[in-house]
């Protein structure tokens, strides 16, 4: 039979009340009470009940991770991954993860009230923000603790954590450019996500600072999944002057770019350079294996978590800010632009400068 406050409190010859805050590490009880009735309830086996515990303390010790709305049944790698690290974080903590998803006709914002109205929640932790994001206003409005995975337009008052994805795609470019390539392209995601305008930013800013422009119709705005980067890439590979290196919003988009590279009897990383951005671990699987901007998801969900549970221990959301940057993961689809491509590149801009 599992060891009980009653029959821990029996044992030392002390009240349940006592055992019960010493446990809960109340200052009223001595340290020297609360060392002693911890070692009895490791030495006895003794196992909180964390339901009661929780009413006790008045803390719903339950953390709420809201789907991104625009994903629907589709979970990318990405919150996989994400996932893992937050369910780790609150888990040492003795902490619940709650993923929710808002059900069908009820938008985001109605779903917060109701489970911070429910008391079953002591935080919530967003990704994939907008650029300006009601969610945010309402989270804050209604004092619920949170952390937001990314950042808004105006991201100075609230608790994030994410990667810088400009200066990602400023990199990426630039390794192309070295590579010797001129003819960069960019697959994004929709732009109502900051993400993906930060990431657009970057792209635009490294083909400044290499004094290149951006060719008409090599941006590509597409659905955020592999789809949407074959039908991109289709696009691209039909103008008169196709890309010879292509940036992508995500891996998944990056996966159909090779695809849709592949179907044209062309080779990723010989004939069209790719690079994709997140770093999931499948694209080491891909064909051929995919070079990305990476960036750590699991260690991003244990950040995430820790950076909530120490707001809910008091701590000001301005102290719970971090900015982190993806790194270059060189595989198989990057590679110098095919030869006869290159020299006309560099003669077509000797005569134009």
């Amino acid at each position: 039979m599992p060891v009980t406050q009653k029959a821990l409190a029996t044992h030392l010859g002390l009240t349940v009340g006592t055992v019960s805050r010493a446990l809960n590490d109340y200052p009223d009880i001595s340290a020297e009470t609360r060392a002693r009735v911890r070692a009895a309830a490791d030495r006895l086996g003794y196992r909180a009940n964390q339901n009661a515990r929780r009413l006790s303390i008045g803390t719903p010790e339950t953390v709420c991770y809201l789907m991104p709305r625009q994903l629907g049944v589709h979970v990318p790698p990405f919150v996989a991954e994400l996932l893992a690290g937050l369910s780790d974080a609150v888990a040492e903590r003795n902490w619940d993860l709650l993923v929710v998803q808002s059900e069908a006709g009820a938008g985001d914002e109605e779903t917060l009230v109701k489970l911070i109205r429910s008391n079953r929640i002591g935080g919530v932790v967003l990704s994939r923000p907008l650029k300006t994001d009601p969610r945010i206003r309402l989270l804050t409005e209604m004092g619920c603790p949170f952390v937001v995975h990314g950042r808004t337009a105006s991201s100075d008052a609230y608790a994030w954590y994410d990667v810088d994805g400009q200066e990602a795609f400023v990199t990426a470019v630039n390794h192309l450019v070295h590579l010797g390539h001129r003819r960069i392209a960019m697959i994004c995601a929709p732009l109502q996500n900051a993400f993906a305008q930060q990431r657009l930013d970057g792209y635009r800013r490294g083909l400044r600072l290499n004094a290149l422009q951006v060719p008409e119709g090599y941006l590509q705005v597409a659905e955020f999944s592999d789809a949407g980067g074959a039908s991109a890439t289709r696009i691209l590979m039909d103008l008169p002057r196709p890309p010879t290196g292509i940036v992508c919003a995500s891996d998944e988009m990056a996966l159909g770019a090779l695809a849709a590279i592949r179907d044209r009897g062309l080779e990723p990383g010989r004939d069209v350079s790719v690079i994709g951005y997140d770093g999931v671990h499948f694209g080491v699987h891909a064909n051929p294996p995919l070079t990305t901007m990476a960036q750590p998801q699991a260690r991003a969900g244990r950040r995430v978590g820790g950076k909530l549970v120490s707001q809910v221990g008091g701590a000001a959301p301005r102290t719970e800010q971090e900015l982190q940057r993806a790194h270059l993961v060189r595989r198989k689809t990057d590679g110098p632009p095919p030869k006869s491509v290159a020299m006309t590149d560099v003669s077509i801009r000797e005569e134009t400068t």
